[in-house]
């Protein structure tokens, strides 16, 4: 016979996880750039991060949260690139 430990943590990591998942159900914020400055679309992703860290942070300890916490990140920080980089090729068009 043998025994399974670790149940009441893995739980525990689930209900954390579920808690904090519900936090970002609606809408995150809103972040404004200009595209053509850098220092404005960095301003912007570390927005960004701040949303995401307050409505997560109490949880980023979490071993499934802290993971998605990054991955948000990530996403989102490419998508402001992508969206800084759209807008200058339809301002460069429009000239």
């Amino acid at each position: 016979m043998f025994k399974i430990t670790g149940l009441d943590k893995l739980q525990k990591n689930l209900k954390d996880a579920q808690r904090a998942l519900s936090e970002l159900d609606g809408e995150l914020g809103v972040v404004n750039f200009d595209p053509n400055d850098p220092a404005s679309i960095e301003s912007a992703i570390q927005s960004v991060n701040r949303i995401i860290d307050e409505r997560l942070g109490e949880y980023s300890s979490n071993p499934i949260v802290g993971p998605l916490a990054e991955q948000m990140k990530e996403k989102y920080r490419e998508s402001v690139l992508e969206k800084a980089a759209e807008a200058r090729l339809k301002s460069d068009e429009d000239e």
